[in-house]
């Protein structure tokens, strides 16, 4: 389906993000990944891609937090590739802590990562979908862009705005052959989410068994977590042509979570 694209993936060496990039690898998409960690681990993904679907793959270090380095990080991809046509904006990064405790510089690098991030990339990479007349722009969301929950002001915060910059840029690209969209997830099973863990036990005084129980799945009528793969297969098909007529969505994939 999407043999001879490309596809940018930021935060994308674990996770939500790793899932994604291998699911349009398999689609045929030459693949950016992006992301910190281990570099024999992320070289064994970055290669695992290449191996396992025959597609090129590029491992792009650029830092969310630096807008010349996330706009080096567009550049490279379409000098390396030739375009960019997917644009998965899925880094992201938690703190929990009630207001009055919040860290001035937390607040800060989570705006950064998790909303100013995507502006940036989707600032680069837009004048070449535009010439293209085609382009797939996805950013994960989260159900906190539809709704709140207390001690996370500054990822509430970033997923409302990021909705708000999906809907922008789905009205400005609506007639050039781009689509715009938000996933947002439930509580997905990931490191992101089990670090986050050990800070809810003490802003709540909980047990670990307890904040997923009682936070986490709480929120979510079907009690189960959302997978990765979940998630990559809706983002493979908003690539697809069935789903042109989509942009500007935010849409839920959350058992239930925000529709109470």
């Amino acid at each position: 389906m999407l043999k001879g694209k490309t596809a940018l993936v930021t935060g994308s060496t674990s996770g939500i993000g790793l899932a994604i990039a291998r699911a349009l690898a398999a689609q045929g998409a030459n693949v950016t990944i992006n992301g910190f960690g281990d570099k024999a681990a992320i070289e064994k993904e970055r290669a695992g891609i290449e191996g396992e679907f025959g597609v090129k793959t590029l491992y792009s270090p650029a830092d969310m937090t630096k807008p010349a380095e996330i706009a080096g990080m567009v550049r490279t991809t379409e000098q390396t590739f030739g375009s960019l046509d997917v644009l998965v904006n899925n880094a992201g990064i938690q703190h929990v802590a009630p207001i009055e405790e919040f860290p001035i510089e937390k607040w800060d690098q989570i705006i950064a990562i998790n909303l100013a991030s995507a502006f940036h990339t989707i600032r680069a990479a837009v004048p070449g979908m535009k010439s293209r007349k085609w382009g797939r722009i996805i950013n994960t969301a989260s159900a906190h862009s539809l709704v709140a929950s207390p001690f996370k002001v500054a990822y509430v915060s970033a997923k409302h705005g990021l909705a708000g910059l999906t809907k922008t840029v789905a009205l400005e690209t609506a007639t050039f052959g781009i689509t715009a969209n938000c996933i947002s997830p439930g509580y997905v099973w990931t490191p992101l989410v089990e670090k986050q863990i050990p800070d809810t036990m003490k802003a709540r005084g909980m047990t670990a068994e307890q904040v997923k129980r009682d936070v986490l799945l709480a929120a979510q009528p079907t009690k189960e977590f959302v997978t990765v793969d979940e998630v990559a297969a809706l983002a493979v098909y908003l690539c697809s042509d069935a789903a042109k007529a989509i942009t500007g969505a935010n849409l839920s994939i959350d058992g239930g979570w925000t529709a109470e």
